[in-house]
């Protein structure tokens, strides 16, 4: 029992570490375009996201039932798994974010999860149908989906807005970018702040202190709400400046488009239970928004370089999970210590790398010099 109440505590503690770092890795999905056209201050705006995070955390619970009872068997899960998929995931989380690439938190948590149970208890305590159901038709359709909306809505901006002059424009599409923004935060809230919920809910039922089919209880819903409420407010600067100005052109209108189908694609998933990520449907619906103005620059290179990521992000998650329950299963307390020592110790590395070039409020603005040193901008003519 000692045992169990000591792996429960790490868990819930790490689970909310996860849940920071998907903050401020995530904070980009909101926010990058508004601050990339002005709409908002780069300060200003994470305060704002960082609030509606925690708002967004309390309107719906489906995504945590779809990961506490949903991708792998919680009869066959033991906190010792849960812990170690969590350290794969925030050391993904990390790395994609000291390189400034918008990668999954959402499935660098799946891979972890999957990749621990699979070594912890068989590739039987893995769902495998509900994996493809519920995670992998998602990420391939979301971005889809999001992108051409956002293509549509940017076009229609641009030629319902032709004759009038750009300033009046500019000034009344930045005004609706605060609230289109201001909903993909909220949003976001409510799909991503639930994966961490179901993470603890999962821990508490597999130790039996919540039923099969209990959802989060209210502490584990305000936690996770909070810690990535956190996470946003502090700002992933790197990743936003890859979003904002390393994807595309981004003007006003297409900023507006791009946040509000991000917005439509990610509560409707919230509400049917599709743990997606909003990170591919974010920089789906900005590639979107790039395509639907006429002459915009779109970096496939860049482009190409987050799908890449993307595919690499579950597996890559899923070797460290699937290594990190090797050595807490066959250690117990002392191998979920060296974990999270050797844990510490590389997330403390990447921060310190991360001080040799660093990005913040102040410099988020500028151009993208990694991307662009070696990228040249691919002229589109789609639209108005």
């Amino acid at each position: 029992m000692d045992h169990i109440t000591f792996m429960v505590a790490v868990v819930i503690v790490t689970a909310l570490a996860f849940d920071f770092t998907n903050g401020f890795h995530d904070t980009a999905n909101a926010m990058a375009t508004s601050i990339a056209t002005g709409a908002l201050s780069p300060r200003t705006a994470v305060l704002v996201s960082g609030a509606l995070n925690v708002v967004g955390a309390f309107l719906s619970t489906e995504v945590a039932k779809t990961i506490s009872g949903g991708i792998v068997d919680d009869t066959l899960v033991t906190p010792g798994m849960i812990f170690a998929g969590l350290v794969g995931a925030i050391l993904w989380n990390l790395l994609t974010w000291l390189v400034g690439l918008p990668s999954s938190s959402s499935h660098a948590l799946f891979g972890g999860l999957i990749g621990a149970v699979w070594v912890g208890a068989g590739a039987h305590g893995v769902h495998f149908d509900k994996v493809i159901e519920k995670v992998l038709i998602p990420a391939v359709a979301s971005p889809l989906v999001a992108g051409v909306a956002a293509l549509l809505a940017t076009y229609l901006a641009y030629r319902l807005t032709d004759r009038a002059r750009k300033k009046s424009v500019t000034k009344g599409f930045r005004a609706g970018q605060i609230a289109s923004a201001s909903l993909v935060s909220l949003a976001h809230g409510t799909n991503d702040a639930q994966k961490t919920m179901g993470v603890i809910t999962l821990t508490l039922i597999s130790t039996g202190a919540l039923g099969h089919d209990a959802g989060p209880p209210l502490w584990v819903i305000g936690s996770a709400g909070l810690a990535i409420g956190l996470g946003t407010y502090l700002g992933g600067w790197r990743i936003i400046r890859t979003m904002g100005k390393g994807l595309t052109e981004i003007q006003s209108p297409q900023g507006f488009a791009a946040e509000t189908a991000s917005t439509t694609v990610i509560l409707t998933s919230a509400h049917l239970g599709f743990a997606l990520s909003t990170t591919q449907v974010a920089s789906g619906s900005i590639l979107g928004a790039g395509l639907g103005r006429r002459l915009a620059e779109v970096r496939w290179g860049v482009a190409g370089r987050m799908v890449i990521a993307w595919m690499v992000t579950l597996p890559a998650a899923a070797v460290v999970g699937g290594v990190s329950a090797s050595v807490v299963t066959n250690g117990g307390n002392t191998g979920a210590a060296v974990v999270a020592l050797i844990g510490a110790a590389l997330a403390a590395g990447i921060v310190i790398l991360s001080r040799r070039n660093p990005v913040d409020a102040r410099n988020v603005n500028e151009t993208h010099e990694v991307t662009l040193r070696t990228e040249q901008p691919a002229t589109v003519g789609t639209a108005a």
